[in-house]
């Protein structure tokens, strides 16, 4: 039987390791991502760009990223259908993008097919399944355990070779008040995930979506992207920050300019007159409080 391997804590607050990379900078790091949403809504659009800029070292939209070799399983479509999507996007396709059409399952030999493909382009950085259900084998047991399980093979795979896997899945029709509940499946999925993101729409003739991403090394952030001539624009990119403050009230706003110019002519008149003592009272306190407002809270 294997002993535990184990690390002290004081150990472990001065060993050197290694930070998480992202292949695409702030968005998509090395490990396991789930990359969710409606059928036909444009994930393979947004995959193969995503491929596209990977393989060829430059941003996608305003975001770095990490040039290498990438794989896509694009296990719905054909090689026809792939090239035409290529013609749509660039003129000059990458030899560093690689696709294939078939896999073997998850539960066959699907890892052996990718360390194989590993030996031959050991610069890999990105792989992309397109979907989760094509590399999946129905199991009658635990529905959570199966997912799970799944998960897991992949991830244990991504972060032995230390690159990023993005799997594609779809979300249920019904709704929730939180959009990674309406990830198809278990929350054994979105668990084991290191990354889950979801794209989508408003309504299915929007040309406007919105893509949702949470992570253990990616904070939350919400994208706004628009699809115009097959390619999906970044039109916003919002931080958790930035959505806190704008959900703040815009009367609030109002409040903390009436707060700071009464502070403001308060330490005039203070000035002015010399008067740096005398009793505390109401207004005094109500100004107290207004210095409490940060400055940067923007007006």
């Amino acid at each position: 039987m294997q002993q535990l391997q184990t690390v002290d804590a004081d150990t472990l607050l001065y060993e050197p390791l290694e930070k998480p990379s992202f292949v695409v900078d702030g968005l998509i790091p090395t490990g396991l991502s789930l990359f969710c949403g409606s059928q036909k809504i444009g994930k393979s659009w947004l995959m193969l760009k995503l491929c596209l800029c990977v393989s060829q070292g430059i941003p996608l939209w305003d975001m770095r990223t990490l040039e290498g070799d990438v794989l896509y399983l694009c296990l719905e479509d054909t090689f026809c259908r792939i090239r035409d999507r290529l013609f749509r996007l660039t003129d000059e396709a990458s030899g560093r993008l690689h696709f294939a059409m078939a896999s073997c399952k998850l539960s066959d030999s699907l890892i052996v097919q990718l360390e194989d493909y590993l030996k031959e382009y050991p610069q890999s950085r990105l792989i992309v399944i397109d979907t989760l259900q094509k590399i999946r084998t129905a199991f009658k047991d635990n529905a959570y355990a199966n997912d799970y399980r799944d998960i897991s093979l992949l991830k244990d795979f991504a972060d032995r070779h230390s690159l990023s896997v993005v799997v594609v899945h779809h979300i249920r029709k019904q709704n929730d008040s939180d959009v990674f509940n309406k990830v198809s499946g278990t929350t054994g999925l979105t668990g084991s995930a290191d990354t889950t993101f979801v794209l989508e729409k408003e309504s299915r003739a929007s040309d406007t979506a919105k893509l949702f991403v949470t992570g253990r090394d990616t904070p939350y952030q919400e994208l706004t992207l628009r699809f115009r001539d097959c390619s999906w624009e970044l039109v916003k990119r919002q931080t958790q920050e930035q959505l806190a403050v704008a959900e703040i009230p815009l009367s609030f706003f109002g409040w903390c300019r009436s707060c700071r110019a009464g502070r403001d002519g308060l330490a005039q008149l203070r000035s002015a007159s010399g008067s740096h003592g005398g009793k505390r009272g109401t207004v005094h306190g109500h100004h107290e409080m207004a210095q409490r407002v940060p400055l940067h809270v923007p007006l």
